[in-house]
């Protein structure tokens, strides 16, 4: 649907991913003015993830004070391409800990185009194949030369968002990413593999429909001087299949931000750190944060809300396994510092239930 961009909203979003397009429909649904920029057309693509996401059931397990996963995660099973009960936590020796956890390999386009309708069915508007080039006030500056204002300023555009780099000083991890498509049957069980494959990071298999979704992310200082390229083509090669695609990207893994406001800008998702540093998890993460946000700024425009509780919200919904990730991802970057050989008497049936609390974001060892 073709419509005039407004000279002024409301809102204004950097960026329509989940943690945007999320934003977007919680504002809109509270009766928000919203727009929505995007460089991408469609938005979803290209593909720079892993694809695996908790089912609700999972998701209420891993985040117990998030409420109403339902009427937040409506994944529709168009973009579902595999159902997962099974999680393989591997070493390397390759022998692995298995454990039950119920997830979704997701069309991640799919997925990402029907939360984009969701927003624009709760009235939010989205100008896409458009790029910020920055922010002063409340001004939003876009490439082609046109300015829009807007009371609230979101940035929702990941470790590149504009309104982070320009205006918050504080730095974060940055993981790199390499993963492919690959054609193919690898089973039901999704996998995580560590070791000197992946150094500070982890690689993964995760089966879909039809093939599976296979790649890995480093830390560069533990690399050696060895490329992200040659180890991502180590792991990879030890599947048989023909690659459809290849994709890279990178994960913020030291966790959220200090402070999510400033003034009327409010950032979500990638760029405000809102992935799971223990697992890697930012998908739903982001949508649980944006639902805050949206709810928030909704509730300010009509009632006079503080912004600022948009980050007590999250503290009280997502705090505690937001510390326990970052925990067991400091303790994790230790360990995997070892050789290989001790990993593999690391990973075993005495130490799997701490193990299985570190990736699953709880204390892990119960005396701490």
């Amino acid at each position: 649907m073709i419509f005039m961009v407004q000279d002024s909203y409301d809102v204004i979003i950097i960026g329509g991913g989940p943690a945007g397009s999320t934003v977007a429909r919680y504002s809109a649904e509270g009766g928000a003015n919203v727009l929505v920029i995007d460089g991408r057309d469609p938005i979803g693509s290209p593909l720079q993830c892993g694809e695996l996401v908790p089912t609700n059931d999972e998701m209420r397990r891993l985040c117990p004070d998030v409420p109403d996963m339902d009427d937040l995660f409506q994944t529709p099973v168009h973009a579902i391409s595999r159902k997962s009960t099974k999680m393989h936590i591997v070493p390397p020796s390759g022998k692995p800990l298995e454990f039950n956890f119920d997830g979704l390999v997701l069309n991640r386009v799919a997925h990402d185009e029907a939360l984009v309708e969701m927003a624009k069915q709760c009235g939010a508007e989205f100008l896409v194949d458009e790029y910020v080039e920055s922010v002063v006030e409340n001004s939003v500056k876009l490439r082609s030369g046109k300015s829009i204002k807007a009371k609230i300023i979101v940035g929702a555009a990941g470790h590149s968002d504009p309104l982070r780099r320009d205006y918050w000083d504080e730095k974060s991890l940055k993981i790199p990413v390499k993963f492919v498509l690959m054609d193919g049957d690898y089973g039901d069980a999704v996998e995580l593999h560590f070791g000197s494959m992946a150094p500070g990071g982890y690689a993964w298999m995760f089966p879909k429909s039809s093939g599976a979704n296979i790649g890995l992310g480093i830390q560069k200082s533990f690399s050696r001087g060895k490329s992200m390229n040659k180890y991502a083509n180590e792991f990879i090669s030890k599947y048989d299949g023909e690659i459809s695609f290849r994709g890279a990207g990178s994960l913020p893994m030291s966790g959220t931000i200090k402070n999510f406001v400033k003034g009327n800008y409010l950032l979500v998702g990638d760029s405000a750190g809102m992935v799971l540093p223990s697992n890697g998890a930012g998908i739903t993460i982001a949508m649980v944060g944006g639902r805050i946000a949206g709810q928030v700024i909704a509730e300010h425009l009509k009632d006079g809300v503080p912004l600022s509780d948009y980050e007590k919200r999250w503290n009280k919904q997502m705090g505690k396994v937001m510390r326990n990730s970052k925990r067991s991802f400091k303790i994790g970057s230790i360990l995997f510092r070892l050789p290989d050989s001790l990993l593999n008497i690391l990973f075993n049936p005495l130490t799997r239930g701490i193990i299985w609390r570190a990736v699953t974001c709880r204390r892990m060892f119960w005396i701490f």
